[in-house]
Parts: C-alpha cells; structure tokens; sequence
C-alpha cells in the first residue's frame, strides 16, 4: 500500500532522444543526452535549422497527485476499536520470542581417554 502511495504521488518524466528515427537515449527524472549531432548553438539556430536537424526529442511527463487528504474521520467508534485490537492482536500473535538456550550447551563434552564399548565390549546390533 505504501508502494502504490510513493508511486502515485510521484512525478514521473521520461525523456526519449532520437537521431536519424533510432533511439540514442532513455532517461528517467533527468534529461536525455543527445547524439552529439546537434547543428549549432541555440543562440545561432533558426527555426529553419531546427525544422531540418535530424535528431528529436520525446518528453513523456505524468504528474503525480498532490491533493492527498487523510480521512480518519469517516471512521465510527466501533470500526477504531477493531483497528487497535485488530493491531494489538497481530503484534503480539506473532510475536517470536527468543528460545531458551540449554545450559549444557557451551560446554564441550569430556576427552575420551579409552573407547568404552571396545574395553566391555558392548555393541549395538
């Protein structure tokens, strides 16, 4: 829910450069670099020159909502009781606690100094 929040209040531009009717380059929130082919300045260009260049550019921008308004208000005293026992209940339902640890269990078991069951001779058929 958060995700589709971010992504709807979010301005998005996506800015396409062309040269010659091939894609040169694709850029998300920045400007699209060009090809390098550009005739000359901006300050010299003509509308002439600019009709006859041979690489365009595609602007895609979609606005993203900015009249969010939090309405907790619509709510009846019943459905907010159900909201906070309904997330008392989740937390605490799931709540993993820490296992015990045995006490025995960092300590290393005792140094063998003879194979028992090879001294009574005892074996497990």
């Amino acid at each position: 829910m958060a995700f589709l929040l971010l992504a709807s209040t979010t301005t998005w531009k996506v800015e396409k450069h062309f040269c010659m009717g091939h894609l040169v380059d694709l850029a998300f929130f920045t400007d699209a670099e060009d090809c390098g082919m550009s005739m000359q300045s901006m300050n010299d260009a003509t509308t002439q020159q600019l009709e006859d260049s041979c690489c365009s550019e595609e602007v895609i921008l979609i606005d993203g909502q900015d009249d969010l308004k939090i309405a907790f208000d619509n709510l009846s005293v019943d459905q907010q009781f159900f909201l906070i026992a309904f997330a008392y209940s989740k937390t605490t339902l799931f709540n993993v606690s820490a296992q015990k640890r045995a006490a025995n269990e960092y300590y290393p078991p005792p140094i063998l100094v003879r194979d028992i069951q090879l001294l009574d001779q005892v074996f497990l058929i």
